[in-house]
């Protein structure tokens, strides 16, 4: 597909319906004084300026929006003579970054539909992966992706802007996409994904039309870079609204496109432990984002992939497979195949290893491996982790429970606690995996490094 064909299909570029500022919520003391400075200096300096988007969108809802966004008529170039705190990023859109402090106000060139050839678009089998055509305010609008996106906040007059109805559909709580729905979401398969979100931080319904091509068209994600999807995983799971997201992502049958081996250990309506394992999961998350506490992205994709690593583990473990090797290649094969869609970083895909690892180690409560596992600097999130997982046996739970008072107990009344716990019994989570190979002979050491050989133990689980 060309780029001509992109303006044949894209809707036609209408008037501005014109809010005047008695009849709209806006007021400049919500917009951030760096989006303030950006929209005053292009003005004066003879530029459109316009706040749009999802700041728009939710101040016109009663939010408070942390990042405000800028469209205007000059180019990136023109912007960066402007303000000597800018520079200028990306390559699909090239955009304009104006830093002041912490704050980051992005400034787009409003978007053109047409092509005369003196732009920069390029399309690969109807996905648009450059698109530096620059246009007028009202093509800008039709460019954008849903129409609750496409207000503009206008400084000339403090009017707001609205071409495509996206006014009416906040009104409605209606989520819907400007222009033919295949073809934006052949274009960018990930908007399918954006959809869901939106939807569920702002409760809004999805338009029929704008959901309907899921089905056939929810594939095309695979196609999309798995980099990418990591940075869409966690803005529809750590950013306040995981639980909705989650539940949305299920709802319009994209889970399984994007976290596969999830959406085959979640039957349909079926209220099984790994679902309360992973909706308390996201719950939590979600509680702990709006207290402006820290989230990881390992504890999160620990959670959406437990059941599929626990499944494989156990399977390898019944067919006689020692549970020390058994857990490892499960945890490797799971991370393996859900990274052929979303790309998981080493360093969380370490903690998340490590935070699998610890669940059967939380069996083996002999006095040398608890004390070695309560100083293990990932035990907090495992411990966490096992407490989610209380519900799935009362074993499990009277474990996570003696886990729970063994952090209170002093050294030695731990150790007395422990001189009393019996084994673990046959086929019990983690039952085989104090199993060691045959250590290797070591040359008697010094009579004066004793000690220090004793202190070290014998190397680690």
């Amino acid at each position: 597909m060309n780029s001509e064909r992109i303006v044949q299909d894209m809707p036609t570029a209408g008037s501005f319906r014109i809010i005047p500022r008695a009849q709209h919520s806006i007021s400049r003391k919500s917009i951030s004084a760096g989006a303030l400075r950006v929209l005053y200096r292009l003005h004066e300096a003879g530029y459109q300026a316009l706040l749009v988007g999802g700041a728009v969108r939710d101040l016109l809802l009663g939010g408070h929006p942390k990042d405000f966004d800028v469209a205007t008529n000059a180019t990136p170039e023109e912007v960066r003579a402007l303000f000597r705190n800018c520079r200028l990023i990306g390559r699909r859109f090239r955009l304009a970054h104006v830093v002041f402090g912490r704050e980051i106000v992005e400034v787009a060139t409003f978007r053109g539909s047409g092509d005369d050839g003196s732009g920069d678009r390029h399309l690969v089998d109807g996905r648009l992966v450059r698109d530096n055509v620059y246009g007028s305010l009202e093509e800008d609008a039709v460019r954008r992706d849903f129409t609750v996106n496409a207000l503009y906040y206008d400084i000339a007059d403090f009017s707001v802007r609205d071409s495509v109805g996206g006014m009416e559909d906040l009104q409605h709580r209606v989520l819907r996409l400007i222009g033919d729905p295949e073809l934006r979401y052949r274009e960018d398969p990930v908007r399918m994904l954006r959809a869901a979100r939106l939807a569920a931080k702002l409760d809004f319904e999805i338009a029929p039309e704008t959901a309907a091509p899921f089905a056939a068209l929810g594939g095309l994600l695979v196609e999309a870079p798995p980099a990418r999807l990591f940075d869409e995983s966690l803005k529809l799971f750590l950013g306040g609204y995981g639980l909705a997201s989650f539940r949305a992502l299920e709802r319009y049958g994209l889970l399984e496109h994007v976290f596969p081996a999830t959406a085959r250990a979640l039957p349909p309506g079926a209220d099984t432990p790994f679902r309360r394992l992973l909706e308390r999961t996201l719950a939590s998350t979600d509680e702990r984002v709006k207290a402006d506490k820290p989230v990881t992205p390992a504890f999160l994709f620990a959670a959406m992939l437990w059941e599929p690593v626990r499944a494989a583990a156990q399977a390898a473990i019944d067919a006689g497979t020692d549970a020390a090797i058994a857990w490892p290649h499960a945890a490797e094969r799971v991370l393996r195949e859900q990274a052929q869609r979303v790309a998981i970083p080493r360093r969380f895909s370490i903690a998340v290893e490590e935070i699998w690892a610890m669940q059967p180690r939380f069996a083996q409560r002999t006095k040398k491996r608890a004390f070695r596992l309560l100083e293990h600097p990932r035990f907090r999130a495992a411990y966490d982790f096992l407490l989610l997982r209380a519900d799935e046996s009362p074993e499990l739970a009277e474990l996570a429970a003696w886990w729970t008072e063994a952090q209170q107990l002093e050294h030695e009344q731990l150790a007395e606690r422990l001189a009393a716990v019996p084994p673990p019994a046959a086929g019990a989570e983690g039952a085989g995996e104090g199993k060691r190979k045959r250590p290797r002979r070591r040359r008697r050491r010094k009579a004066q490094n004793a000690g220090a050989q004793s202190a070290a133990g014998d190397g680690g689980d």
